[in-house]
């Protein structure tokens, strides 16, 4: 008598799960970092259109409101420049924005302070930043 062998195809489903829930758990995380990038390159796109119309970027006082209501003295602003109202970011914390930037009345600074929402940090704590 000879005992036959069954040939496995394929993986069990807790074999499936001990592979991909390590792998899937990592991705929201990085999800809201690519919405938080993707938010600043339009916010920066904005800022660089409000520059182009009015001849300089929002004061930091201002800020990204700007880019929806026209300030007092932003003669040729031809907004809104954002159609939606400003986002927030991923962890629900607000887009920070300053000018003049570090390098001086010609850029700014703009930035997500990541998942702790407080400056600086490491992985998704680490803020995203995005700069003129």
């Amino acid at each position: 008598m000879q005992l036959k062998r069954k040939i496995r195809k394929g993986f069990t489903l807790i074999e499936l799960l001990v592979m991909i829930v390590p792998r899937v758990m990592t991705r929201p995380d990085d999800a809201k970092r690519a919405k938080a990038a993707s938010d600043l390159a339009a916010l920066s796109s904005s800022l660089n259109q409000f520059r182009l119309d009015v001849g300089r970027f929002p004061t930091t006082e201002e800020g990204l409101e700007s880019l929806r209501t026209a300030p007092s003295d932003a003669n040729g602003w031809r907004g809104p420049y954002l159609m939606k109202a400003l986002p927030a970011d991923p962890w629900q914390g607000e887009y920070v924005y300053s000018y003049p930037g570090a390098d001086g009345d010609d850029s700014y600074a703009l930035s997500s302070y990541g998942a702790d929402m407080a400056p600086g940090g490491e992985g998704n704590n680490a803020d995203i930043l995005e700069s003129e």
